[in-house]
């Protein structure tokens, strides 16, 4: 009885222990990090995205910018992502010295004799907004030591806009924020993040089609009169294109009308410096002045895009392009890889740095308008009328043989994930998930390469001897 005692009076040896009392201590305190770790998963941008110094000058989270009927699902068929660590962060100073920064830099470029286009187009009416030009006369302006020397960089056609539309787009002298809605393909995002002074300094232009109005009229979610010219959906200015009539849009494709938002901003907005182009897929969820600053005058560069989560070569991107169907026409895919792969297009390898890769993400494209980037955004245009949509698949080939060459930053993927959220498209049935040709999908082969004008280009690729 006596030993039941003295156990229960006496401490156990194994508290007595410093050790554990120092584990148990250790676990305690970095066992609710480890679990805010776990759990915020791919959504914490404390990785990727570091606000040096961060003051209250700087972005904060704020009361929405439009309340959305509930039957319009603006927030519907987000994509996770899974990315979450970084090799190379992007580091955004604070807000206030940004907005000081840009609006100076805006100011300077504005006074100086730089101020003038940088490019001379051509003019004209032709049966193509493009031109349909060939392929020859397409590359003969890669090389653009003539500063006398007129391209052709669309608006061959008509690009109806309305006047009082067009007009509001002139007055945009700095930072244009642009994105697309045709034929209903996506909702209008709200950018999340923003600083007290952006949608004061910056412009932002939703364009939508005849289609994207009536659901966004259907819903009264456009502003004003009858969602005329001057609509706004929050942040964004809705610019309506078309019309009818004499004002139809200049492809019966809507992707391809979505493409020269896209890639000729600098022809659009002709007295903006800065450019931001948010796919309608994406919400931005970092200030855009902060990526302009970060991504782009941070570094130097004419331009900045990620690089493609998945591929480091156009081919792959060909190949994927078929056999997810983002365009239905496979053999127009390989015709158009012949073609370049006659014309000078090599798999990605280490001479091409600094470009890190031949494939981007380019569902955000920041640019800085200017000679060099122009001219790529008017060449790229070019390829795809030529061809197809599908930007990535002539991105390298007029990168890498355009000159003035292009100063890009292709940023780490980690740190799109960051900057902004992806939902997925809202697709209706028998649309064929890409906007491509209509027709009979016709399946790629693995036939053999030998004759190919791209054997040389795949052997390569591949590591095989090319002799």
């Amino acid at each position: 009885m006596g030993g039941w005692v003295r156990v229960r009076v006496r401490s156990p040896s194994v508290m007595q222990s410093k050790l554990l009392c120092l584990s148990l201590l250790y676990l305690l305190t970095t066992l609710p990090l480890a679990l805010y770790v776990s759990f915020s998963g791919p959504g914490s941008a404390s990785r990727c995205l570091l606000f040096l110094p961060f003051r209250s000058s700087a972005p904060s989270a704020s009361a929405a910018l439009f309340k959305y009927p509930r039957e319009y699902g603006e927030h519907k068929h987000a994509i996770p992502a899974t990315r979450a660590l970084c090799s190379d962060p992007a580091v955004f100073s604070d807000y206030k010295a940004v907005l000081e920064e840009i609006n100076s830099l805006c100011l300077n470029l504005s006074a100086s004799p730089s101020s003038t286009p940088a490019l001379r187009y051509q003019s004209g009416r032709r049966d193509s907004f493009a031109g349909n030009l060939s392929t020859d006369q397409r590359r003969f302006f890669f090389n653009h030591t003539d500063s006398a020397a007129e391209i052709p960089c669309g608006f061959f056609k008509e690009f109806p806009l309305r006047e009082a539309d067009r007009l509001a787009m002139e007055k945009c002298h700095g930072v244009v924020v642009a994105s697309a809605i045709l034929n209903d393909h996506d909702k209008i995002r709200q950018p999340k993040g923003l600083g007290s002074e952006t949608l004061r300094t910056a412009c932002f232009f939703m364009f939508i089609d005849d289609a994207t109005h009536r659901i966004l009229a259907r819903h009264n979610i456009l502003t004003g009169q009858r969602g005329e010219p001057g609509s706004t959906v929050g942040a964004w200015r809705v610019a309506r294109l078309g019309g009818g009539g004499e004002h139809r849009l200049p492809y019966e494709n809507p992707a391809m009308n979505g493409v020269v938002v896209k890639h000729l901003l600098h022809r659009l907005f002709p007295n903006a410096r800065f450019s931001v182009w948010v796919d309608a897929k994406m919400q931005l969820t970092v200030d855009p002045l902060l990526l302009v600053h970060s991504l782009l005058v941070g570094k130097g560069a004419d331009m900045a895009v990620s690089k493609h989560p998945f591929n480091l070569h156009t081919m792959e991107e060909a190949i994927a392009t078929a056999r997810w169907r983002k365009w239905d026409d496979v053999e127009a895919i390989r015709a158009q890889m012949e073609t370049y792969c006659r014309n000078g297009l090599q798999p990605w390898s280490p001479s091409k740095l600094p470009y890190p890769s031949d494939v981007p993400d380019t569902a955000i494209i920041i640019r800085r308008h200017g000679l060099a980037s122009d001219l790529f955004s008017c060449l790229l245009f070019n390829e795809l009328e030529a061809f197809n949509p599908r930007d990535q698949l002539a991105f390298a080939y007029v990168r890498d043989q355009m000159n003035p060459k292009v100063s890009m930053n292709m940023f780490d993927v980690e740190v799109f994930d960051h900057i902004a959220v992806e939902y997925r498209h809202n697709l209706k049935r028998g649309d064929g998930g890409a906007g491509g040709k209509q027709g009979v999908t016709t399946m790629a082969s693995s036939g053999d390469i030998t004759r190919s004008s791209c054997e040389r280009y795949l052997l390569k690729m591949w590591g095989e001897p090319t002799e």
